[in-house]
């Protein structure tokens, strides 16, 4: 779990370096720009962004109850932020799998992927898409979820 706030953690700091110095240059109203940029990076990139990972077993198991699809993802990747982004709310409705931190994830991505590990890789109804349209996969969530 720690491993997951390593990016975050470096981005306010570097943030908080790259902003002090431009402080210390007499640019403060660079630094007013820089910082919050910072922190949005290290916001979007932090757990507290993406709805809890679960395994991809559990994910699978889940999905065969409830038909909600099962997102697999990795944090920094900026597609899978903007897919995260895109889905608002319903995002929390889905099934996420962090490939980084789950072996099993990773290998059903480069199953599907012709053995790259490209996400975000969406599973709905047994079929696997790679990076699809937000719309798409807002869209495969039945009305009552």
């Amino acid at each position: 779990m720690m491993r997951a706030w390593i990016l975050p953690m470096l981005l306010v700091l570097s943030g908080s370096a790259v902003a002090t110095g431009q402080i210390f240059k007499g640019s403060p109203g660079t630094a007013a720009a820089l910082l919050p940029a910072f922190l949005a990076l290290a916001g979007v990139n932090s757990p507290l962004f993406f709805p809890r990972s679960i395994s991809a077993r559990e994910a699978q198991r889940r999905s065969a109850v409830d038909g909600r699809p099962v997102v697999f993802w990795r944090p920094g990747c900026k597609y899978c932020i903007r897919l995260r982004i895109r889905l608002g709310r319903s995002a929390r409705q889905l099934h996420w799998v962090n490939i980084w931190r789950d072996p099993a994830g990773a290998a059903a991505v480069r199953a599907a992927n012709d053995g790259n590990e490209t996400v975000p890789t969406v599973v709905a109804a047994g079929r696997s898409h790679t990076n699809p349209d937000p719309e798409w996969v807002r869209a495969q969530l039945s009305p009552s979820t």
